[in-house]
């Protein structure tokens, strides 16, 4: 969770080397980059939420929170606040639908499709580790842990917890592979030393 500006900083850096972007800013084209400026306006609204209260920034957060909104819809993306680690790297636009309750760890790669969510309003949600791949279309639902490099395959249905460093897909999902999530995350975060 981001805590100070230096905490805000780096999340941001930590995203930026996450989608592969090597200028500091988005582009300003209105076409390119959306899903940077999305990520870039989720952190920044997480920056203020979290530490600053002054009054007199008040309008300026609710014009952060109108912007953010638009974006998320016109995206399709409903991520709440503070529940993603640094080095999000959201792949594609398209639904991507997360609870607010789940915590997700650092360096996690989502692709399009993607439901992170509780069942029958239950307030339990997943708990994901670091450096987790989740592939198109892949549903992870209800008190689950997924431990740390595990990587979930396109279409999986995850209702089990799902240990450190392994494949898994199907219906409900099962180990598939010991393969781990390394060969579809983004290196230069760990070879920068940021992660």
């Amino acid at each position: 969770m981001i805590r100070s500006k230096k905490d805000y900083q780096y999340y941001l850096n930590c995203d930026r080397v996450a989608l592969g972007k090597n200028k500091k800013r988005p582009s300003c084209l209105p076409f390119f980059d959306d899903v940077w400026k999305y990520e870039v306006l989720l952190r920044k609204n997480e920056y203020y939420k979290n530490c600053q209260k002054n009054l007199l920034l008040k309008p300026y957060v609710l014009f952060l929170e109108i912007r953010f909104r638009r974006l998320s819809r016109k995206l399709g993306f409903s991520i709440p606040l503070n529940v993603f680690g640094p080095g999000l790297s959201i792949a594609h636009y398209g639904t991507i639908v997360v609870n607010g309750k789940a915590q997700v760890g650092k360096n996690c790669r989502l692709q399009e499709c993607v439901n992170i969510g509780a069942t029958n309003g239950s307030p339990d949600s997943p708990i994901i580790g670091d450096n987790v791949f989740i592939g198109t279309g892949a549903k992870i639902i209800g008190k689950v842990k997924i431990g740390d490099n595990a990587c979930i395959g396109a279409g999986a249905v995850v209702v089990k917890d799902v240990p450190s460093g392994v494949t898994v897909g199907g219906v409900p999902a099962k180990v598939i592979s010991n393969n781990n999530s390394h060969s579809n995350l983004q290196k230069s975060l760990i070879k920068e030393g940021l992660l």
